[in-house]
C-alpha cells in the first residue's frame, strides 16, 4: 500500500482494450509512455492505494494500452481497473535541476503579484503549445474569486517560485 501523501497521480485507466484483458491508459507523463518506467505503480481502490503490476504495455495509436496484473479476461479487467486512477510514488521520480518543477509540486501554491495582491491558488496548469499556463482559482482567501490564467514564463510573468512557504510571485496584472 502506499500513503495517500506519497501518491502522485501519472493516469487513469479509461477503458478496454480488445477480449484479452487489456485496458487503455491515459497518461499524465510527458512523453506519455514514461508512465510505464515508474515502478511500482499503484492503483486507487476502496481500501487506498494498491499495488499493480504492468505486465505489458505499449504505445496504440495515439494513447497507450497495457496489461495489468496478468488479467487476461476483459470482463474481469473492466470490474478491476476501469476508472481507477494510476499513481506512482513521490520518491519514484528524478531529481530536477534547480529551477526545474514538477507540476504536481506546484498545485495549491498562493499566487501573489509583484505589489502584494493576493490571487488565489494554482489548481492546475495547462500546455497551450507556445508556453504553460497556471490556472489560478481565486477563494476566500484571495481578493476576489476569479479564475485566472497566468502564463509559466519564468523571470518574465513568474518571478518567484517558493516551494517551501507555498507560494508564487507573478508580474501581473490582478485586473486580467
Amino acid at each position: 500500500m502506499l500513503a495517500e501523501s506519497e501518491a502522485l497521480v501519472v493516469g487513469k485507466v479509461v477503458g478496454a482494450y480488445g477480449v484479452r484483458g487489456w485496458v487503455k491508459v491515459h497518461s499524465f507523463t510527458d512523453p506519455k509512455e514514461n508512465i510505464f518506467d515508474y515502478q511500482p505503480l499503484y492503483l486507487k481502490t476502496d481500501a487506498g492505494w494498491v499495488p499493480v503490476e504492468v505486465t505489458a504495455g505499449r504505445v496504440q495509436g495515439k494513447g497507450l494500452v497495457a496489461q495489468l496484473d496478468g488479467e487476461t479476461d476483459r470482463t474481469r479487467a473492466e470490474a478491476r481497473f476501469i476508472g481507477k486512477d494510476i499513481a506512482t510514488a513521490r520518491t519514484a521520480l528524478p531529481t530536477l535541476e534547480d529551477g526545474d518543477f514538477y507540476w504536481s509540486s506546484l498545485f495549491g501554491l498562493r499566487v501573489k503579484t509583484t505589489d502584494g495582491k493576493d490571487l488565489g491558488k494554482i489548481a492546475t496548469m495547462m500546455e497551450t503549445g507556445a508556453n504553460d499556463v497556471l490556472v489560478v482559482r481565486g477563494d476566500k482567501d484571495s481578493q476576489d474569486r476569479q479564475e485566472r490564467l497566468v502564463p509559466w514564463v519564468l523571470d518574465v510573468y513568474v518571478t518567484e517560485v517558493n516551494i517551501d512557504g507555498g507560494f508564487v510571485i507573478v508580474d501581473w496584472d490582478s485586473d486580467f
